[in-house]
């Protein structure tokens, strides 16, 4: 639902919303105060996502993500554990 509002912008952001028209890339200034304001509550989001128990997931998934491939540990569906423990055991004993 759209509800009609009327808004007070200074003559630089005004400026600023037009020309953004102008040269197409939006269709109306009106369309630009929404794109603005989308990007506030895109802010908003993100910054409530911070605080989400699985922010921490994704952002360890990201950094093992960047783990060099030959340090990956291959795929064998018989034996991963196996491998998986051995490569524990191997981190273990050197410290």
């Amino acid at each position: 639902m759209n509800v009609k509002n009327t808004v007070t912008l200074s003559d630089r952001y005004l400026r600023h919303a037009e020309r953004m028209v102008e040269d197409g890339q939006f269709p109306s200034v009106e369309k630009v105060i929404e794109a603005g304001i989308d990007s506030l509550m895109q802010a908003d989001d993100q910054a409530g996502a911070d605080h989400d128990p699985l922010a921490g997931v994704a952002d360890e998934i990201r950094r093992r993500m960047q783990t060099p491939r030959d340090q990956w540990i291959p795929m064998d569906r018989d034996n991963l554990f196996d491998s998986v423990r051995a490569r524990l055991d191997e981190k273990y004993k050197s410290k």
